[in-house]
């Protein structure tokens, strides 16, 4: 198929070669009157372009250029080679070498079309949509064979000479001489016929075979060469290289056109270089026309069903190759290993029909098959029964669907539960419950052989339990039930009809947690299972609760547990085991007075900062600072704080630490994720970044100067595991944040109020919430800002402190919309008012 576009590249080689000359590396060795050895790869970019530029100002039609070039015999294949280099280089993708690549040596057809505008014609015909090689889901039987790239037949010229072969004009004949005589002659059949034999003469063999051929010219040479008739010298006719001969294509085939093709190319090469039948065209009715009579028919389905090619004979010039439309078409749907649409003889039946499409599938139905025909005025459907599928005669257009088997099983029965070998059996004739319980190899030991259950289907589809005894039916006491298709017997198992008896344990052993019960089980057994004792258990008052299975439901004072307390050795060699019951709880107590280490941690100013670890339930402050050695020179005892992991925040984040087991560098992030779900506004504030802040304030404000004076006291907080205890320097700076024009950190200076560190920051903002100021001391503690009448007595400023303003709420304007239900309610209320008042 061409377009309009590749109508001008066929043009452009008529152009270059007969109005514009032809490229010095061409100009000794191509006719301008034969484009038959064109070669566009023998072409470089440059030269095209300027082809390409003289071609569209020559001012040829279209229609005129296409024909020049087909009346020199322009090859189809160099036409489309031209195309795509010429897209090539318009693309910017153009080869860089002038070089031309290496020739082929193996003859390619060249096709001819009879007219100038078959071309045209034949790309709107073959781009119909009618002209497709499928027809809806379903392909066409044969036609993949044709799918694919443009065809191209190469003959392998080295095979042997087949002996049929016709020799005519053009055609090269070898004679190869050896004996007591040598030569070698390599001659061309002339357009009369004949081949002229050196000291020989003439010898005719137009329309010989190879055959016939070779016995005439050995006769004739006999003549020269009296060693051949003694076998002295002996002769050996062969056939060199091949003459051109010229077909047509007619009918319903994709290109039908004029075709040049070497003279052993049989109908199926013709074909198949036409691209097959189209849609309408017949695959079981190709004919081949010689001097006005048909001598061949080609099938194609004998070459796809048996690879016969009996009637795929040789083609000679002027041969005619016509492919008619199909007689007659039908669809076969469904199970079939081949769906298709398949075109049969007259005389073929349904069972043809089966065979071309492969015999039906494992799962087909094949006592039926659903026909959809259709007669003068509307369709029909019939059923086509297996016993008729021979004698059957398919009419063009009618549909066959086989169906599928049906999804169920005429003689099935299944057991499932408590026996040997649960699953599908057979239900053969006479079977009986027992039967299959044997088939089965009997009920397993916890069988439970009081009851068991069938599971039957019922005529209407709807399903009945029927009971029966196990026991009693294997035993023979109770009459045997036979079976139906489809039954289910259950047989169950004791352990499926009681609740799992479990124990468990909690406190002081290694692996605490609930575990299986078994009879005769003891408390040392469980123990033992859990790992045993842990160091800090204690082996006295070990306590068991059990359930209670008769309380008096209507007393209050109704016992719900019973209570045991055991004693028993560290070493679990008791003699009177503890035994156990279903579903009791095992509680083992840490041991009286056992303690583990706790510790606590100073820092800074003092003599001796680290660790310590608390010696007494009452240990304080002031004793750790005295262990500490006291304090150093340079310590800020007014701002000593103490660190307490007490607050809500921070146990919230140990409790998700513990579940996502993230490592310390993640948990201490994951802290500040906790802290800020407690934002309940703008998260991206100033005022909430130091609200979160102080939610991880996990600090205790103390006045270690007061507890140092009054050991002991209320001050003197009594330690805690984990408490970090910090003595900074003097500290000698002042932090203001929030709400001020400019944040700062100022110098500590003694003589300074709070407002004076405000305006050395800038002074308050607009959004600044003056009375809410508050100031966080070094050690932790906090005081905010009292009102007194119309004035803010702020807090005083010390060392380390940090002033924080926080942002005033934003208050809302009032749009028009407000003013007037404003102003309407106002004036309801004066009206209501002068009512009343009258």
């Amino acid at each position: 198929m061409f377009s309009t576009m590749g109508l001008r590249f066929i043009g452009l080689i008529v152009v270059f070669v007969v109005g514009l000359g032809l490229p010095s590396v061409w100009a000794q060795t191509i006719n301008p009157d034969d484009l038959s050895t064109v070669r566009v790869d023998e072409l470089s970019d440059a030269q095209i372009q300027t082809y390409l530029q003289q071609a569209q100002a020559s001012g040829l039609s279209e229609a005129e250029m296409e024909q020049m070039a087909l009346q020199r015999g322009m090859p189809v294949e160099e036409v489309e080679k031209l195309r795509k280099r010429i897209e090539r280089i318009q693309g910017g993708q153009g080869s860089t070498s002038n070089q031309p690549p290496a020739p082929i040596d193996r003859p390619v057809v060249n096709r001819e079309v009879s007219d100038s505008s078959s071309l045209t014609n034949k790309v709107a015909t073959d781009s119909l949509p009618d002209d497709s090689i499928s027809a809806g889901s379903l392909e066409i039987f044969g036609s993949s064979l044709f799918e694919g790239q443009t065809a191209r037949f190469e003959p392998n010229l080295r095979m042997a000479t087949p002996s049929n072969y016709v020799i005519g004009p053009d055609d090269q004949v070898l004679i190869d001489i050896y004996g007591k005589s040598e030569a070698f002659h390599n001659l061309t059949v002339t357009p009369e016929g004949n081949i002229v034999i050196p000291y020989v003469g003439v010898v005719a063999v137009n329309g010989l075979t190879m055959e016939a051929a070779a016995a005439r010219i050995e006769q004739r040479m006999a003549m020269v060469y009296p060693a051949i008739k003694t076998g002295d010298t002996r002769i050996l006719v062969s056939l060199g290289n091949v003459r051109t001969i010229k077909i047509v294509i007619t009918g319903e085939v994709k290109t039908p056109g004029t075709y040049s093709l070497p003279s052993v190319a049989t109908v199926f090469n013709a074909l198949y270089l036409s691209g097959g039948p189209t849609a309408r065209g017949s695959f079981r009715d190709i004919r081949l026309i010689r001097g006005g009579k048909e001598i061949a028919t080609l099938d194609i389905y004998d070459v796809l069903m048996n690879g016969a090619f009996a009637d795929n004979v040789g083609l000679r010039d002027q041969d005619i190759l016509m492919v008619p439309p199909y007689q007659r078409r039908v669809e076969l749907r469904g199970e079939v290993k081949r769906p298709a649409i398949f075109e049969l003889k007259p005389t073929e039946t349904f069972e043809d029909l089966l065979r071309y499409a492969g015999g039906f599938t494992e799962e087909a139905y094949r006592e039926r098959v659903k026909v959809t025909r259709n007669t003068a005025t509307e369709k029909r459907i019939e059923d086509l029964l297996a016993s008729q599928m021979g004698q059957f005669e398919p009419q063009s257009g009618d549909q066959y669907i086989v169906g599928r088997i049906l999804d169920r099983y005429a003689n099935r029965v299944t057991i499932n539960g408590a026996v040997f070998r649960p699953g599908v059996y057979e239900l053969s004739s006479g079977l009986t419950l027992s039967m299959l319980i044997k088939k089965a190899e009997g009920v397993k030991e916890d069988a439970f052989l009081n009851r068991g259950y069938i599971l039957r289907l019922q005529d209407d589809l709807q399903t009945e339990q029927i009971a029966f005894n196990v026991a009693a039916i294997l035993a023979g006491t109770e009459p045997d039930v036979e079976l139906k298709r489809e039954d289910v017997i259950r047989i169950s198992s004791i352990f499926d009809l009681k609740e799992e008896f479990s124990v468990r344990i909690d406190g002081e052993v290694r692996n605490p947690g609930i575990f299986d019960y078994a009879a005769g089980m003891t408390l040392q057994d469980l123990i033992m299972q859990a790992g045993g004792f842990r160091e800090s258990a204690s082996t006295k008052r070990i306590e068991v609760s059990r359930r209670m299975k008769n309380a008096d439901a209507l007393s209050i004072a109704a016992q719900t547990a019973e209570i045991f307390q055991v004693n028993i050795n560290r070493t679990l060699d008791d003699e009177a085991n503890f035994e156990l019951m279903p579903f009791d709880i095992v509680v083992v107590r840490t041991e009286a007075g056992y303690e583990t280490q706790k510790t606590v941690q100073i820092e800074g100013e003092v003599l001796y900062p680290g660790r310590y670890t608390i010696t007494k339930k009452n240990e304080r402050i002031s004793d750790l600072v005295k262990r500490a050695g006291g304090f150093t020179p340079f310590a800020y005892i007014e701002g000593a704080s103490l660190k307490r992991a007490g607050n809500i925040t921070q146990k919230m984040a140990e409790t998700e630490r513990e579940r996502s087991e993230k490592t310390l560098k993640q948990q201490d992030e994951y802290e500040r994720m906790v802290a800020l779900r407690y934002l309940q506004q703008n998260t991206n504030s100033i005022n909430e970044l130091h609200l979160s802040r102080n939610l991880n304030n996990d600090f205790v404000g103390i006045n270690l100067e007061r507890i140092i004076q009054k050991p002991g006291t209320r001050g003197d907080l009594i330690l805690e595991d984990g408490d970090v205890i910090r003595v900074p320097k003097e500290l000698q700076t002042v932090e203001v944040s929030g709400e001020v024009l400019a944040p700062s950190t100022a110098i500590y200076a003694p003589n300074k109020g709070f407002k004076q560190y405000i305006n050395q920051a800038g002074g308050f903002s607009q959004r600044a919430l003056r009375k809410n100021a508050y100031i966080i001391y070094a050690n932790g503690s906090v005081k905010s800002t009292n009102r007194f009448l119309f004035f803010n007595n702020y807090p005083p400023v010390k060392p380390g402190a940090e002033i924080f303003v926080p942002q005033a709420p934003e208050r809302l304007r009032m749009g028009p919309q407000q003013w007037l239900g404003f102003s309407t309610g106002l004036a309801s209320l004066v009206a209501i008012i002068v009512t009343i008042v009258r």
